[in-house]
């Protein structure tokens, strides 16, 4: 499903100076999970981001963002993270601004992944699971990764930028099993699975 988010002016109506629709500017993607039962370790999910470059948009990220990196020019970074999901509502925020990026990228893949590193856990075994991607107040998807119940990673949203250089928004929930590394590399190939 492909959403299609034009620049509102107030009024709610799709218009800009030019006619043209801008597409989307800064888009957040939030994500929550409820803590670890007592006495567990802690259960720690990151929201990972990888950008691909126009002349191979379906080739290798050009970079990835995650919880300690942010993109070289600051246009995709985490405003807030959490390591243990402790805190109200969605505990974990990237904030891509689109609007900004380089004409020389043309796809952003946005996903999810589960440490590994205090046993195997997949998305079945953590509680309140949920994410949401918002452009100022106005929602533009959310899931409770619950289709992705038996994966450790998933793909959570891709979005691509068309010939006007207007950004769109495709919901892309698709679950991975390895680790956050391997996902990092090849989260913008995750198809089926």
């Amino acid at each position: 499903m492909w959403i299609r988010v034009p620049y509102a002016l107030g009024s709610g109506e799709a218009t800009s100076v030019s006619g043209v629709s801008r597409g989307l500017a800064k888009v957040q993607v939030k994500l929550r999970w409820d803590p670890s039962p007592w006495g567990e370790p802690p259960r720690h999910l990151d929201i990972m981001a990888a950008t691909y470059s126009a002349e191979n948009p379906r080739g290798r990220p050009v970079y990835v963002v995650h919880t300690e990196s942010r993109s070289p020019d600051g246009t995709i970074n985490m405003s807030r993270h959490s390591e243990t999901g402790v805190g109200l509502g969605f505990v974990e925020v990237m904030v891509l601004e689109l609007d900004r990026l380089a004409s020389s990228y043309a796809r952003v893949v946005v996903g999810v992944a589960i440490h590994q590193d205090r046993g195997a856990l997949t998305f079945g075994d953590i509680r309140n699971a949920g994410v949401l991607v918002v452009e100022d107040y106005r929602e533009l998807m959310t899931d409770d990764l619950s289709r992705v119940a038996g994966s450790n990673a998933t793909t959570i949203a891709e979005f691509t930028r068309d010939g006007s250089g207007a950004w769109s928004l495709r919901e892309a929930v698709r679950g991975f099993e390895g680790s956050p590394t391997v996902f990092a590399a090849e989260m913008g190939n995750v198809r089926q699975w």
